[in-house]
């Protein structure tokens, strides 16, 4: 995941194809760059990440014997699937109520130019990075503490699982921070979105015959980053749905093998 980011967020960033998942999507339409040259090939892109002893250290995970299932644990009964489905619902509510982000009910002084109504006049970018930036530590700090239960959950299960367990935990060290250092990124081009909104605005009001709502613009940019944040939940999510789907089937499979 780490790696299909880092090719399109810098895609992104200098106006990328809107080919992808939302999230890469969303960031091509919001962000207003050049063409951007060639992304390395996966291959190309994991062998700078992924240095000789970790590479050996990949090896021996995947071409070693299986590692032996830890002791029982808990059996996977849809609970952890519950808290999951909590915790995402959780940090969806909190991105779509904006907590922060409501403006005062006033308009500035009248007559200033620019006013909007139920936005103050001195709207600043900085507190929608504050918002983003501690949504973003939110979704970090929830899906870390379940991949790492469902992973010790999966590692319990066989020998099998204990080596897809192994699997995770190897590539979420190795991906992770460079995960992060791109997911990070993401509030500089809001930034650049919420700055190219702000002038269009402007120019409106001081042209008359412009296309557009001139008042409108931080409504949108709301919509905007709300639909990005979601966006960017969905992404970090990835690595709890395949974990989860892999006790899934495993759970499925021991009942098959008691019925029978």
């Amino acid at each position: 995941m780490a790696v299909f980011l880092a090719c399109r967020i810098l895609e992104a960033s200098q106006r990328a194809l809107v080919r992808g998942p939302t999230f890469i999507r969303l960031l091509a339409r919001l962000t207003d760059g050049g063409v951007p040259p060639s992304c390395p090939s996966l291959p190309e892109r994991l062998s700078e990440w992924i240095d000789w002893t970790r590479a050996v250290a990949l090896s021996r995970v995947l071409d070693g014997r299986p590692a032996a299932a830890g002791p029982a644990g808990p059996v996977f009964d849809g609970a952890e699937e519950a808290a999951c489905a909590d915790a995402r619902a959780t940090l969806t509510g909190a991105i779509a109520c904006g907590d922060g982000l409501a403006a005062p009910a006033h308009s500035g002084p009248a007559g200033l130019p620019g006013a909007v109504p139920g936005v103050p006049a001195e709207a600043d970018y900085a507190v929608f990075r504050k918002h983003y930036l501690a949504m973003q530590r939110a979704m970090l700090t929830a899906t870390g503490r379940l991949r790492g239960r469902l992973r010790d959950m999966l590692a319990r299960t066989s020998a099998d699982m204990a080596r897809l367990a192994e699997l995770d935990a190897f590539m979420e060290q190795v991906l992770s921070p460079r995960e992060q250092a791109l997911l990070a990124t993401v509030p500089n081009l809001l930034g650049e979105h919420f700055e190219r909104l702000r002038l269009a605005a402007h120019e409106v009001r001081n042209n008359p015959q412009a296309p557009g709502d001139a008042e409108a613009w931080l409504d949108v940019f709301r919509r905007d980053m709300q639909n990005v944040l979601l966006a960017e939940l969905d992404v970090r999510f990835l690595p709890l749905e395949g974990l989860l789907a892999a006790l899934r089937s495993h759970s499925q499979g021991r009942h098959v093998q008691i019925s029978a």
